[in-house]
């Protein structure tokens, strides 16, 4: 690939290792953002407590693939740190995904023996079994099980974050909610797991640095004027804004984020403290935890309220929004030297790790 003047759109983990990428191979990059930080949802800082705050909600990095951890790892130095989620149910905290742990802090002892002796021996300890899958079941204790993850964990959780009945999301995002054969209470099972020890912005700005790579933020694709100059334009934005919406909205999951100050060492017993059935919130998250603070006399902690405004989360994976994307990236093909990239630019649930890997593998396929 000759060099080339490359103008990627969006400056989150997307965008941002694919202009590194690119800059390593000598290609000149501009960088657009119309936030005023770079990061995307990943962006977080420092605030004036000295805690590490993730502005747009909690991001904990955890990959089985040694490329990406291997690249990341080449601009952070890791904190260790593994997830431990804990949902609110029947006015006791119990460990999310449900596993066996939870299953005894849910049922009386005699009958969660009796229950584990089931789960055992119909499935293979370690086995992820999605929720939906386990509701089909003609075993009366298993449908027992399945019964209460589906009315006190999963069901009130899915509304309040989707504004969707489980049934009508794809499986794809409910198969994240499994019911866990073991006493593992890590909310990922990943070889590699943990936060960039300086944190997600730091991390990134690494990754930003060289003399080949322009980032300029507060600027947005349609207003800028000299767009048409460049050789290649990789725009990880969302699809149907592109297009200013000529073919309907695509629909995502929103949130907003309400952050706060406790004067407390300590807020909650882990990071993240789900709430399906009580409460506007879906989620309280206490940023302390995630990486170590030598402040003992206040906590950061944010709530999550999900809605149809607010910051752009992830999409909705449905029929309806399939025929729309459909019809957008028929458009898309219309367009020369124009990728769309990324969880908004492809419409994909994509986790921070399968973001740099998709990035990675674009950078190579160009780059032949």
């Amino acid at each position: 690939m000759p060099k080339q003047k490359i103008l990627i759109v969006g400056a989150g983990i997307t965008g941002i290792a694919l202009a590194e990428r690119f800059a390593q191979a000598g290609h000149k990059i501009t960088v657009l953002e119309k936030r005023g930080e770079i990061g995307g949802n990943c962006y977080d800082y420092q605030d004036k407590n000295g805690i590490i705050v993730h502005k747009y909600g909690p991001h904990i990095f955890h990959t089985d693939n040694q490329e990406v951890w291997d690249y990341l790892s080449g601009f952070t130095d890791w904190h260790h740190y593994e997830h431990c989620v804990l949902g609110s149910i029947d006015h006791q905290l119990v460990p999310i995904p449900f596993n066996l742990n939870t299953l005894h802090q849910a049922f009386p002892a005699e009958q969660a023996q009796q229950l584990e002796k089931i789960l055992l021996a119909e499935f293979s300890p370690g086995e992820k079994v999605p929720i939906l899958e386990l509701r089909q079941t003609k075993n009366k204790d298993l449908q027992l099980i399945a019964d209460f993850v589906y009315q006190k964990i999963f069901l009130n959780y899915t509304r309040k974050q989707w504004g969707l009945e489980p049934e009508d999301i794809d499986p794809e995002v409910t198969g994240r909610v499994p019911i866990l054969i073991s006493r593992d209470n890590r909310y990922f099972q990943d070889k590699h797991q943990g936060i960039p020890s300086k944190g997600y912005t730091s991390m990134l700005e690494k990754m930003l640095q060289s003399e080949n790579i322009t980032v300029r933020l507060n600027t947005s694709y349609h207003k800028l004027p000299d767009r048409q100059t460049f050789d290649q334009t990789f725009y990880t934005g969302s699809i149907d804004e592109f297009f200013k919406y000529q073919l309907g909205r695509l629909k995502y999951r929103c949130f907003k984020f309400a952050l706060k100050t406790v004067k407390q060492n300590s807020y909650q017993p882990v990071a993240t403290v789900n709430y399906p059935n009580d409460y506007d919130y879906t989620r309280i998250t206490e940023f302390k935890k995630f990486l170590p603070s030598t402040n003992n006399k206040t906590t950061a902690i944010g709530f999550e309220y999900p809605g149809d405004k607010g910051i752009t989360g992830w999409p909705i994976l449905n029929n309806d929004n399939s025929k729309i994307l459909r019809k957008y990236q028929a458009e898309a093909k219309k367009l020369s030297n124009i990728t769309f990239v990324g969880r908004l630019g492809e419409f994909k649930y994509y986790d921070m790790d399968d973001a740099v890997a998709n990035s990675l593998a674009i950078f190579k396929k160009f780059n032949e």
